[in-house]
């Protein structure tokens, strides 16, 4: 007797039924197929089971197309330099710089507020050497990590590790500066061998320049000089034959003391050990601390080294690594309060340095494992950090998972198929060990006494009854049964769309795009009223986690302000109240914006960080442009106010709507609160509306070249319509309004009609 067959419902072939994965039979386990063998695949291809697997193919695959191309953001990082910056499972590492009057107090250098022009930096941000840096200096790296400072006068030198492309080993870059860390000129690499290296602590001794990177790899630890500092060196010296990691030396009464961890021995925790040695010179001998190890312990502690040592108050401190959570996850600082031969103390103190909340979207959102703060002669104190958006063996958790989703999808699609009655089984019985082709007849003999052949029989065939008896429980044609349906496809999209992302959509962070090599902020500025609060929340808590928003700054004109405890924002908010409420108070002065851009944003607009970083960049492109989402041409005799279809269908517009642009804070303000200005603001006060519309026409006003440009968001999401609290309600009455105020503003400034900046001019691909 053979047993039940795989079959798609709806098909036969000569009354036996369609062999869509063949029969598990007697005939078929003595090797001998049935007449209607060499028909079964063309029957099978046409089955509805081929259909129903194709379109469910087709169907999945679109949806997820569709899901990449709207909602997923772009992996940023790896196109930052076509030569390097590629996934790494390490991380993404990059360095940024700090100041403070105390290794206690230091600040990121976009609160330093640095401008640069060069490189439309207004205020350089954090970080300042990336993989893109090295990349772009001939060096392919994936990420640049562990930080060290070398101080000549006003020069400061950066000794970095660079994750080479190529090699993926570690090799030493590095850098120089003139500018107390704002900019750096990257020299090359400093140090290349044949095995990895990383952590190279530079320091002084008898008038030379010495380097003492890690390169356990090779099972010990080297000192190199300096033979023309500072990309040329050779090797002193091996210190040790020990594959210590992350080490460095220090003077302290009247010896040197080499502090680092070693992984090799039998019993150590992995970064949570630590070794002391003391000689009375950097070359050696090295004799071994009496309370060796000094940690070996939870790797959360601190044992591991974070950089270099320092000196304040009269204490040494050292900071260490926290590995608990993942790989460098924070810094910790002890305070050295006892070192000798046979004595070592030490006790945690407060670094001072809070954690960016705005998750993968900052820069060292995830971790940083590396400082080395020194004290310049000018009595300030800088400091070098590195950081990561991501934790350590993010892309093989990202593959494994989009690779968990993707086989729940087919399961599914599987359990899909069989409810619908497209497929009748799971396992393909000619996968069976009795049904493999042409066997001799011993082999024959010893299945049919085989009970592991047996077992195989009954397994597949109780598998295979699995469909019908799945059907007969949910019953896919009641309401139940149907709702059973739609949970099962919703489930399959979701995974669909969750693997796509884990597998194609890189980090999930929305980067900020470099400019010139440089990163810079703005401020994010918002007019509101008490009604609106609802809005206001939803909106702080968005953007102030996008990487490049520096400040929140809310102009309040109507009703009781919230407290600022209640927004949940990652940077500082600002509550303006004025005093008048009028359209006229979002382009007033403010003395304590610090960025030269402002993202003048309404708050019932909710659309992608990466959008609005998008928008940033092409501003600081075109700073003395008004760069924003909402394009606009005002054209026809009279003119009239249209909506963004009208622009499209003649390639063209000539106006930005400023509800959702960026501009230059100084000039812009300045421009709309100028005397030629004041009868414009008049006609905004008497209609409470167009204030938008008169600084487009002051900016055309003041420059014969274009003065809009145009960045097309991913998607955006009007959030009043949610809430009831829209203030243009009636869209041919605003419209109306709009087309008086062009027609007004035109009889003072000039016309605008004829000043029209067409789609896709940029190279950039954002303005279509």
């Amino acid at each position: 007797m053979g047993s039940l067959p795989i079959v798609v419902s709806g098909s036969t072939v000569n009354g036996g039924g369609c062999r869509w994965w063949g029969w598990c039979n007697k005939s078929n386990s003595s090797g001998k197929s049935g007449s209607n063998g060499s028909g079964s695949s063309d029957s099978c291809a046409n089955s509805s089971a081929f259909v129903f697997f194709l379109v469910s193919f087709v169907c999945l695959a679109s949806i997820a197309g569709l899901y990449c191309r709207i909602l997923l953001p772009p992996n940023v990082h790896t196109t930052l330099s076509s030569l390097g910056c590629n996934e790494d499972n390490e991380g993404s590492w990059s360095i940024g710089v700090y100041y403070g009057d105390s290794p206690f107090n230091l600040k990121p250098i976009e609160e330093a507020n640095v401008w640069r022009n060069k490189t439309a930096a207004w205020p350089v941000a954090n970080p300042v050497v990336t993989c893109a840096s090295a990349s772009g200096a001939s060096f392919p790296s994936n990420f640049v990590a562990d930080p060290f400072l070398y101080v000549q006068g006003d020069i400061l030198y950066l000794f970095f590790e660079a994750k080479n492309s190529i090699t993926m080993q570690g090799d030493i870059g590095v850098a120089r500066s003139t500018d107390k860390g704002a900019t750096w000129e990257q020299l090359g690499v400093a140090l290349d061998e044949d095995w990895h290296l990383s952590y190279p602590y530079v320091f002084d001794y008898n008038g030379n320049i010495y380097m003492m990177p890690e390169g356990s790899a090779k099972g010990d630890l080297r000192l190199y000089r300096a033979v023309k500092f500072p990309t040329e060196w050779e090797l002193e010296k091996v210190i040790m034959k020990k594959p210590l990691v992350d080490s460095f030396l220090i003077q302290h009464d009247g010896k040197y003391w080499l502090f680092g961890s070693d992984h090799s021995g039998i019993g150590a925790q992995k970064n949570g050990q630590l070794e002391i040695w003391y000689s009375s010179s950097p070359l050696g001998p090295w004799k071994p601390h009496k309370m060796n190890p000094i940690y070996n312990t939870d790797k959360s502690k601190g044992a591991r080294n974070g950089g270099r040592p320092f000196l304040y108050d009269g204490h040494l401190h050292r900071a260490g690594q926290d590995c608990g959570e993942t790989y460098g996850r924070r810094l910790r600082l002890f305070k050295i309060e006892a070192l000798t031969p046979t004595e070592y103390k030490e006790v945690e103190v407060p670094l001072g340095l809070k954690e960016s909340m705005k998750g993968r979207n900052a820069w060292n959102g995830a971790r940083s494992h590396q400082l080395d703060v020194q004290q310049l002669s000018s009595g300030e104190w800088v400091a070098v950090m590195d950081g990561d958006r991501v934790p350590s063996g993010d892309v093989n958790r990202r593959f494994i998972l989009g690779c968990a989703s993707v086989l729940g999808v087919v399961m599914l699609v599987i359990v899909f198929g069989m409810l619908l009655g497209a497929v009748k089984g799971l396992v393909p019985l000619s996968w069976c060990p009795h049904n493999v082709g042409k066997r001799s007849d011993a082999s024959f003999d010893w299945e049919r006494s085989s009970l592991l052949s047996n077992r195989m029989r009954l397994f597949c065939s109780r598998l295979n009854r699995a469909s019908s008896s799945l059907r007969a429980r949910i019953k896919p044609k009641t309401c139940s049964g149907g709702l059973v349906l739609a949970v099962i496809f919703i489930v399959t999209v979701v995974l669909m769309c969750t693997g796509v992302k884990y597998i194609y959509g890189g980090s999930g962070a929305e980067e900020a795009y470099p400019l010139n090599g440089q990163y810079s902020q703005f401020t994010l500025l918002t007019m509101t009223y008490d009604a609106r609060l609802w809005n206001l929340k939803m909106y702080v808590k968005h953007y102030s986690r996008c990487s490049s928003v520096r400040e929140i700054v809310v102009v309040w004109n109507k009703g009781q302000p919230p407290e600022l405890s209640e927004l949940d924002s990652a940077v500082p908010v600002r509550i303006r109240v004025e005093k008048q409420n009028s359209l006229n108070n979002r382009f007033k002065a403010d003395p304590l914006i610090k960025t030269r851009a402002v993202l003048e944003l309404d708050d019932d607009i909710m659309m992608p960080c990466d959008d609005v970083e998008r928008g940033f960049k092409v501003w600081r492109e075109y700073p003395e442009r008004i760069v924003g989402f909402y394009p606009r041409l005002a054209d026809g005799n009279p003119l009239k106010y249209r909506a963004e279809n009208h622009a499209r269908e003649h390639n063209g517009y000539n106006m930005i709507l400023t509800g959702a642009a960026f501009m230059d804070s100084k000039m812009a303000f300045e421009k709309y609160w100028s005397n030629e200005a004041a009868a414009g603001r008049a006609v905004v006060d008497k209609l409470f509306n167009c204030e938008d519309v008169l600084l487009n026409y002051l900016y055309a006003n003041a420059s014969s070249s274009s003065t809009v440009e145009y960045v097309k968001p991913a998607w955006a999401i009007d959030t009043s319509k949610f809430s009831g609290v829209a203030i243009s309600r009636n869209t041919q009455t605003h419209y109306g309004l709009r087309s008086s105020c062009l027609q007004k503003f035109s009889e003072m400034y000039g016309s605008i009609s004829s000043r029209k900046s067409e789609f896709h001019h940029r190279n950039d691909g954002w303005d279509v």
